[in-house]
């Protein structure tokens, strides 16, 4: 019988960093963002569904003007795309590290992704919940996805990098049957 395990949004977070003028490095953050798992047991190993959703709309930056850039067409096109997706197809595990392999969906452009998965364990916390933590990272190119928009400085500096770097801190729940 399948387990389904539900993101826990208190205790969980997303955000990428992005270099700007290659010299400094700008965090962003996805403020509503999905996540549910179903596993045949609590061994994430054996996940027959993996599934992460976030809402473009809900991406901070602390800096309202920057955000209202990232939504335009410029960049993520949230109007047309709302929604990044992440369908996980297979969960490697190699002792406390593992890779997990999926596809990612940015702005319509679906592009085969592995993440590095850190398993920090499960416990069942004082209202008798199981939980189960996460902290994911990785890489990608935004270019691979359609986001293509840059600018140069007079010097001839690259304003944004292509290169993005992912994290997540995710606390899931286990469902109750």
């Amino acid at each position: 019988m399948a387990t389904t395990w539900k993101l826990d949004p208190t205790h969980s977070e997303v955000q990428f960093k992005v270099k700007h003028l290659m010299i400094t490095t700008v965090t962003g953050y996805f403020k509503t963002f999905n996540l549910e798992v179903e596993t045949e047991s609590d061994d994430f190993t054996t996940a027959s569904r993996i599934e992460f959703s976030a809402d473009v709309d809900s991406i901070d930056t602390n800096n309202q003007q920057r955000d209202t850039h990232l939504k335009s067409a410029d960049f993520f096109n949230a109007e047309e795309h709302g929604q990044i997706l992440f369908r996980g197809s297979r969960y490697e595990n190699s002792g406390d590290s593992a890779k997990l392999h999926g596809d990612l969906t940015i702005r319509g452009v679906s592009r085969p992704v592995t993440v590095n998965v850190d398993f920090g364990g499960i416990v069942v916390d004082p209202y008798g919940q199981t939980k189960a933590g996460f902290t994911v990272s990785g890489k990608i190119s935004r270019k691979d996805f359609g986001l293509t928009w840059n600018a140069v400085t007079e010097a001839g500096q690259v304003v944004v990098s292509d290169e993005i770097k992912l994290n997540a801190e995710i606390q899931l729940v286990k469902q109750q049957a």
